[in-house]
């Protein structure tokens, strides 16, 4: 068997007769010029070789998505129906295996293109304001202004890292608790009050890269920021079995849920909720169909969006820890860390067809939550 690519050129021999390859160069470059197939006599060739192993071969094309992506020829002693058939069906095989490998590069293609694109949502003025926020305390708190600083690098580079498009919830916590610690030094601790309550279990779950920082991003400037007194960001992180189920709720001014609906469906053309749009279409190229993003909301009774996450799921896995925080002689307490373990990580080999399909246009679900409730009440 040979296996040549689109321009002709041979990839692979695997057997006898390799001889005569330069004699069937032209039969295949007719196969992947018209896509049909092939074959050759050697009674038609010159052949030096005493009773050579060759006495007939087929070339047929491989094709993926509607185009010859190359040639595979099958070399062998006999001729007739059975060639025909046996150089079909490993044609087929070697075509299903090209199309899922082109699959899988597309698919980290969309997964880095989607990833540039939400490192771009990060939101201009956050930027401007912190770094105005720590200037402001320059002088009046030194102390305090060397602490922001040093929790605005952390969070600058772990959002614009390049490791990989997966992490875990651990690294995603640490990177919204230093996300908020800058918003409170903002906004006042009186005006904007932090609720995590997460299981150690679900610590070293994986998740794509930059979930969590952009709907507590979202909460706090679309649900806190136009409310006068401020509110409550709950980050709620729980064990459900082979589940995590983490949410994202804050008691702000919420809003109405059609008009929600309508603008994710156009956003793809508007813009708008791009970020939400963008984590759903990534938690679903991950975990499959059943794991989008789920909305309530409602006027007046804040927002809350809840996802789940697989504790496994074949080929995705995070890259090792990213502990890089500054050392700060010590006065720099990690409070996750002590809760995961260095081999914690959900690590999984191979490829694995079932998580390739994904949806065309993913649908975010958007749950109407009950126009009297109370805010800050479910």
């Amino acid at each position: 068997m040979a296996l040549s690519d689109a321009q002709g050129q041979l990839l692979a021999w695997d057997g006898e007769a390799n001889h005569h390859y330069a004699d069937i160069s032209d039969a295949i470059v007719a196969v992947l010029t018209t896509g049909r197939k092939q074959k050759i006599d050697h009674g038609n060739l010159y052949c030096e070789v005493p009773r050579c192993p060759m006495r007939h071969a087929v070339v047929v094309p491989l094709q993926v998505d509607g185009r010859t992506a190359g040639a595979l020829t099958i070399v062998a002693s006999t001729n007739g129906k059975r060639l025909d058939r046996a150089a079909a069906e490993a044609a087929t095989y070697v075509s299903i295996q090209l199309s899922l490998a082109e699959l899988q590069e597309s698919r980290a293609q969309l997964a880095t293109a989607e990833l540039k694109a939400l490192r771009a949502q990060i939101s201009p003025h956050f930027l401007y304001n912190a770094l105005t926020t720590i200037g402001s305390l320059v002088r009046t708190d030194p102390q305090q202004a060397r602490e922001l600083l040093l929790d605005f690098a952390d969070f600058t580079r772990y959002s614009f890292r390049t490791a990989g498009e997966y992490t875990t919830l651990a690294d995603e916590l640490h990177n919204i608790e230093r996300y908020l610690t800058l918003e409170q030094a903002r906004f006042g601790e009186d005006r904007l009050r932090i609720e995590l309550q997460i299981s150690p279990e679900v610590l070293p779950v994986t998740l794509p890269f930059l979930t969590l920082q952009p709907l507590v991003e979202n909460a706090v400037r679309h649900g806190l920021a136009g409310k006068r007194e401020g509110g409550t960001i709950t980050v709620v992180a729980a064990d459900a079995g082979a589940e995590a189920v983490i949410s994202v709720e804050d008691d702000g001014v919420g809003m109405d849920p059609e008009r929600l609906r309508e603008e994710l469906a156009n956003a793809h053309v508007t813009g708008a909720h791009v970020g939400l749009g963008n984590i759903n279409q990534r938690l679903l190229t991950a975990f499959g169909d059943d794991y989008g993003l789920i909305v309530e909301t409602n006027f007046g009774a804040g927002t809350k969006v809840i996802m789940r996450v697989p504790k496994f799921r074949a080929g995705v896995h995070a890259q090792p820890p990213a502990w890089q925080l500054f050392e700060d002689d010590g006065d720099r307490d990690d409070d996750l860390r002590g809760h995961l373990d260095d081999d914690g990580d959900f690590r999984a080999a191979g490829f694995d067809p079932e998580a390739l399909p994904v949806p065309a246009q993913p649908k975010l679900r958007v749950v109407a939550s009950p126009q009297e409730t109370p805010v800050g009440r479910r």
